[in-house]
């Protein structure tokens, strides 16, 4: 009952830290499509072999590897807020910042690679 009464008590909080986490989760599942695309446009395309393929499939799967983690390091990051802002603490995120940066900056680097590929190839 007294965590009841003192998550009530944060209404606007808990409210802005779930609008946080689906922003997180929306934010998950456009990094994994992201990561079909990459993969589908070269596999679609037989003159694309070798190395395109090895790089797409790089693409796509460090971006749904990327989604996935971002799904889990945000469910962890929503719970250690919750209970934060009900002891009256706060905490930033930085590590979860921190893997989507690096996590997006290796995908790009993949993806710039994959266009110069399909550049050069055709």
């Amino acid at each position: 009952m007294k965590e009841a009464q003192s998550e009530s008590k944060y209404t606007q909080q808990h409210l802005a830290n779930e609008r946080t986490y689906l922003a997180w989760i929306r934010t998950a599942v456009a990094l994994a499509g992201l990561g079909f695309l990459a993969a589908g446009i070269v596999f679609r395309d037989s003159r694309y072999s070798g190395v395109g393929h090895i790089v797409a499939a790089a693409a796509g799967i460090a971006a749904v590897l990327l989604g996935g983690g971002v799904v889990a390091a945000a469910t962890g990051d929503y719970m250690r807020k919750r209970e934060g802002i009900n002891n009256e603490q706060f905490r930033s995120s930085s590590s979860l910042i921190r893997l989507v940066f690096v996590s997006l900056t290796i995908i790009e680097v993949l993806l710039i690679v994959l266009v110069v590929l399909m550049l050069l190839s055709s």
